[in-house]
Formats: structure tokens, C-alpha cells, sequence
């Protein structure tokens, strides 16, 4: 079941759930809207010959100050962060979803897979440009929303390779549990 506005500040208020820092204009009749933090990584194209699951990708970081813009190529891939802290109590879920007015712009956001119960950091956002022209995205405005939703039951708490994540984090694929599996057949 998604929560409602009313049942996230009940949560909030509880306790239960933090999204720090928050503004209450920006809790949605059935999401929060986050905002667009100030870190940014693109895949650098000139160590990087191939992305392989097998290895960690060479990233490039990119700052930006207070409110200024960052510009995304047309076709281009980058990574984002959140501005807020989320805290996901072990009986709550919660996905991404951009925001239309964003994705009307040919921005699409994505933070692939659910945010688990339990998870505890800022958000990673993958963000792609499918427009012929550049967008320009300005830190601190609204940029997704987190829809969130019950468990059936309390579970487990998250506590894989992005737990506590405090920025934008490059893919960690290359840690996952197959790849040393593959390694010791070899």
C-alpha cells in the first residue's frame, strides 16, 4: 500500500521515517519531492575504454555551488544525488519516480530498484538526457519524488554495498557476490 501525505508526516513526526532536510510543501498527496543535491559523476570516457560488471568503472566528480546549474549533454548519462537524508524504517519501501515536469524536458531519473526497507543514506539518482538539447538542471530545485510504501511485514534491514551512502555513488557492480564466484572457477 503507498502512503498518503497524511500517513508520511504521521511517520515523520513519529519518527519513523526522516527525510532531512525536509520541506512540508514538498510532501505530495502521495510522495515527497527531493531535491537536486550539488555532487555529480559522469563515466570518464578517456580511462574508460568498456563498462564491465566485472570491474570498477573510472568516474569522474563534478561540483557544483549553491544553486548554480549543471548542464547534461543531449544522450548523455549522469549520476546525481538527493539533497535529503532518507531513513527507511524496516516495515516501510520506497521507489523514485521523476517528476513530470522534469520529464516533459526529455529528463528521465531513475534510482533503479526499490529503496529497501531499513536503507539509510542519500539517494543515487541515474539521470539521462534523451532531448537533442542540452538540459540544465540547477541544484537544490525539485528534481524526483519518493513514493513510499508498506512491507507485509517487518523485514530485514538493507544492509548491501549502498548503505549509508553520503553522495552520489558509482556503480559497485564489479562487488557483487558472482563476480568472485566467476573468479575462483577460472
Amino acid at each position: 500500500m503507498i502512503l498518503s501525505r497524511q500517513t508520511i508526516i504521521k511517520h515523520i513526526e513519529e519518527g519513523q521515517l526522516v527525510v532531512e532536510p525536509l520541506d512540508y510543501a514538498h510532501i505530495q498527496p502521495a510522495s515527497v519531492d527531493l531535491e537536486l543535491g550539488r555532487h555529480f559523476m559522469a563515466v570518464d570516457e578517456h580511462t574508460t575504454g568498456k563498462l564491465s560488471m566485472k570491474e570498477k568503472a573510472s568516474y569522474r566528480d563534478i561540483f557544483v555551488g549553491s544553486g548554480e546549474p549543471i548542464i547534461i549533454p543531449p544522450h548523455s548519462f549522469m549520476l546525481a544525488t538527493s539533497k535529503e537524508w532518507v531513513k527507511l524504517p524496516n516495515h516501510l519501501t520506497a521507489f523514485l519516480e521523476g517528476r513530470s515536469s522534469v520529464g516533459r524536458m526529455g529528463l528521465f531519473i531513475q534510482n533503479a530498484g526499490w529503496v529497501d526497507p531499513g536503507f539509510e543514506g542519500r539517494l543515487t539518482l541515474e539521470l539521462y538526457n534523451s532531448n537533442r538539447a542540452p538540459i540544465e538542471l540547477i541544484e537544490g530545485r525539485r528534481i524526483c519524488q519518493l513514493v513510499i510504501a508498506e512491507v507485509d511485514e517487518p523485514t530485514q534491514p538493507y544492509k548491501g554495498k549502498y548503505a549509508g551512502q553520503m553522495s552520489t555513488t558509482a556503480s559497485e557492480v564489479y562487488k557483487d557476490e558472482e563476480n568472485h564466484f566467476f573468479r575462483n572457477k577460472s
